[in-house]
């Protein structure tokens, strides 16, 4: 694996909130330095939906001298404005090129499902309802590529027109993608549950198999027990509001840093020994689901994948100072393996040097 890397979300919008409240670029600078200097990390996959703060974060990385995956995630948009979104963004990516960073650029993440247009649905409440019905799914999969790849035929064009970089698209399998266009063959579904365990290594051979750079763009786990069998839909145990905010969980589940610890390991050693180019871990902080230390009850740091649990209300942590997260054990088991890359990579993690903690 050439790249060792983690999202870093910037503010996914949803019902006229943000999951990224309050964005304070002096914490965004700290924070990239952090996931250079003390992660180890080679690259950072800038992630949301508005074009201002991407390019903040975007710069703050490239000043710690990381790699930039430069990747709108919008929600909501219509395909003409995601169009317009794609290419303004690719005209500030550009510039930071040009300035001597190493940046790659994505063109969207999983836009059948976020943008309106593709899936039925004005919502994304809606088009998921879609994808967890089968007998709608079957009715609607035939005829969701072309669409799809149509779409992303517009935006590569858009996209190169102002980008000089390689361009990848952060996929969903069952889009169907025509990666001809592409220099980076890439997917946010690197995920392992209990129903796909069996399966995974198929899936990193046919991602490798077109004979382009491959990415697995989000792979992770929250911080529950049981969390790892559900792999990417262990956010599913929080009820939100109608302006996307926790309320309580669905059901009782007790906090296991050491499970989401554990995944990433496991699946890091996966994906080191693959034909892999990148992955990034899913995800750096979540502050739309802050810890509790006196209420587990409304604990929603137990429903994160994030790798820092964010304190909320003001509060800041005490191994770093001033900003308002504590690391979970997964920041230090990522830790430990960015610092086995620099010493002879992936076989001293696997030997277990250095330990969690």
């Amino acid at each position: 694996m050439r790249t060792f890397g983690i999202t870093y979300d910037t503010g996914f919008t949803t019902a006229g909130t943000s999951t990224r409240e309050p964005f304070d670029p002096s914490v965004v600078r700290r924070e990239m330095q952090i996931i250079r200097d003390d992660l180890g990390c080679d690259a950072v996959r800038v992630t949301g939906g508005d074009r201002d703060r991407l390019e903040t974060a975007a710069r703050f990385a490239a000043d710690a001298q990381l790699e930039v995956w430069y990747s709108p995630f919008t929600n909501g948009l219509t395909t003409e404005e995601l169009l317009d979104f794609l290419a303004d963004s690719a005209g500030r990516a550009e510039r930071l090129r040009r300035q001597g960073a190493e940046v790659v650029f994505l063109t969207g993440s999983e836009i059948s499902l976020f943008t309106v247009g593709m899936l039925p649905g004005d919502t994304f409440e809606e088009r998921a309802a879609v994808l967890a019905d089968p007998q709608r799914l079957r009715a609607v999969l035939p005829g969701l590529p072309a669409q799809v790849n149509a779409f992303l035929g517009e935006a590569v064009a858009a996209v190169r027109g102002r980008f000089g970089g390689r361009i990848g698209y952060a996929s969903l399998p069952f889009e169907g993608v025509d990666w001809a266009p592409f220099d980076i063959v890439a997917t946010d579904a690197g995920y392992r549950d209990a129903q796909t365990a069996g399966r995974l290594a198929d899936g990193l051979r046919a991602l490798t198999a077109h004979g382009r750079a491959a990415a697995v763009t989000e792979f992770g786990c929250t911080t529950y027990r049981g969390a790892a069998d559900v792999g990417g839909r262990g956010d599913a145990v929080v009820e939100w509001d109608d302006r996307a905010r926790p309320v309580r969980f669905t059901a009782p589940v007790v906090r296991d840093e050491q499970e989401q610890a554990d995944y990433l390991r496991e699946l890091i050693e996966v994906f080191d020994g693959s034909a892999v180019d990148a992955a990034f871990v899913n995800t750096f902080a979540r502050y739309d689901l802050p810890h509790a230390d006196a209420d587990d009850d409304h604990d929603f740091d137990k429903a994160s994948f994030g790798v820092v649990k964010v304190l909320g209300g003001g509060r800041t942590g005490a191994a770093y100072p001033g900003l308002p997260w504590e690391p979970k054990a997964a920041f230090h088991a990522l830790a430990t393996y960015g610092r086995s890359r620099g010493r002879g990579g992936a076989d001293a993690f696997r030997a277990g040097r250095g330990g969690v903690g």
